[in-house]
Order: structure tokens, then sequence, then C-alpha cells
């Protein structure tokens, strides 16, 4: 049986990680708390915006330090508000035809997300994937310390990631689908026998019509 690999973020959302961690934090047990950590924010934003150029890995942990202190019990609270509120209303409107496509086609449909693995967990289970790779937070005593718990799901992590889940469950690369709308991610679409490029930005359009790879446009029938 084939697998289907799916990243998230500009594939299947319009959002990016960014916005689900805004919601986080407007949405903090005070409002002291709450313009706290958006001014901590704002003045962080510099050192993302060069982090995010360098290397997706690092700008995933630069933005998670800023769940840093933040409860397990809140954010499991509020995670069914922040995805029918930022994640629900994002989705294209042809994202889920097409993974019920691959699914019609007998494929396990897998979300590989540098997004947090609760938010992909209710997003799978939305859209109709099957498994979830995506990124954990670290937490003790019930507060995020604001790391990740390795391996960062990011860049040419998930192609490692893919590589072990199609090990584990006895998929044939070959025959597998990768899904993305991101240079970042051609370490993941490289590995796979079909690629497709979703929504894709300038670099990735390039190399898709380079290598005669399928492009797809979620806003419109697939």
């Amino acid at each position: 049986m084939p697998a289907s690999y799916f990243d998230v973020d500009g594939t299947l959302v319009r959002t990016n990680l960014v916005h689900p961690t805004l919601f986080y934090l407007l949405n903090q047990a005070t409002p002291g708390r709450t313009l706290g950590r958006i001014a901590k924010a704002l003045l962080d934003a510099p050192r993302l915006a060069y982090a995010e150029l360098r290397d997706r890995r690092l700008f995933n942990e630069a933005l998670y330090e800023h769940f840093r202190g933040m409860s397990e019990d809140r954010l499991l609270t509020l995670a069914d508000e922040a995805f029918d509120k930022v994640l629900k209303p994002a989705i294209y409107p042809y994202a889920r035809e097409l993974v019920t496509r691959c699914h019609d086609e007998g494929h396990e449909v897998v979300i590989v997300s540098g997004a947090l693995d609760f938010l992909m967990q209710r997003f799978a289970k939305h859209i109709g994937a099957d498994t979830v790779i995506a990124n954990r937070l670290e937490f003790m005593h019930g507060l995020a310390t604001g790391r990740m718990i390795p391996p960062v799901v990011a860049g040419p992590t998930k192609a490692v990631l893919l590589r072990e889940h199609a090990r584990r469950n006895g998929h044939d690369l070959e025959q597998c689908f990768a899904f993305s709308d991101s240079y970042s991610d051609v370490p993941m679409l490289s590995v796979v026998g079909h690629a497709s490029a979703v929504n894709p930005d300038a670099a990735l359009s390039r190399l898709a019509r380079a290598h005669r790879w399928p492009i797809l446009h979620l806003d419109r029938s697939p």
C-alpha cells in the first residue's frame, strides 16, 4: 500500500506556524500576561525573520520558545478553539478533495508538519488523514519549557522521518506521493516516487517545472 505525505502550512491551509502561535499569545489567562507575551514577540520579530531566512528548523525553535511557561492544560483546552478559529477557516477549498482522492486510491494519508502535534491531530481528524508526524513541546511539571522534543520536524528532517515511517509501515517509497508548497521541503519531495508542488512558492514552482512534477492549486479543483 502506498502512502501520501502532506505538508500542511501553505499546502492544505493558507496559514503558517505564526498564526496559531499568535492565537495562544493573545489568549493568556490574564490581560497582563497577554500584553507581556505580545510585547516580547514583537521585540523578537527580527530574530524570527532572520531565522526563517537561514533555516526552517531554527525558525521553529525560536518560535516555540514563546510557549515557555504556558501550562499544558491551557494549551490543550484552547486547542479546539485554536483549530476552529485559525486553521479550519484557512483550509483550501479543494484540500479535502485531494486527501479523499488519495484515500480512494488506497493510500495511507500522513500529515508531516512543523506545527504542534495537538493541533495537527485535530486537523487530521477533520480532513481525513490517518497519521500525524508533527512537533511536540517539552513539558516539565505541567509547564512548557520552550523547547521541542527531538527530532524537530522541519526541512531535511522531514525526509528522514518520512523514510522511517515508510520503512516501519512497509511502504515502497517509489510508489509513495508527497505534497508541499515550499522549496524548503524539496528533501521530502525528493525521496518519493511521485512528488507534487501544491500552491508552490516561486522557487518550488521552477523546480517542479524542471522535474515535470504536477503543480496543483487547491483554491480551484485539482
